[in-house]
């Protein structure tokens, strides 16, 4: 089995985010999301359930109309249908996603 680190290769792009799936399950999806400090805002409404934690640096989001402030360790759970998005990163930040589909597969 091999073992791979979440922080290797994890330099982010110039402009925007990066998505890397690091695990692709029956209904589960773990992805790895490097964000740099120029990232376009955009509104997301997923079908699927989704357990984000900030792993390095800082963001801002909207999540149901309400304005948070993440720094490194924050988490949230983010239930399917929930309406929100990322207004600001840090240079660099990342991001580890859980993402939890209905029905038996991705």
């Amino acid at each position: 089995m091999p073992v791979a680190n979440l922080f290797h290769a994890s330099e982010p792009p110039a402009q925007g985010e990066r998505f890397d799936t690091l695990l692709s399950h029956r209904n589960l999806q773990i992805e790895r999301i490097l964000s740099s400090s120029r990232i376009e805002s955009v509104d997301y409404v997923q079908e699927q359930d989704e357990w984000v934690l900030l792993a390095r640096g800082e963001a801002r989001m909207t999540v149901a109309g309400e304005a948070l402030e993440l720094t490194a360790g924050d988490h949230l759970f983010l239930p399917a249908g929930t309406p929100h998005r990322v207004e600001r990163t840090s240079d660099g930040a990342l991001w580890l996603a859980i993402h939890l589909h209905p029905g038996n597969g991705v």
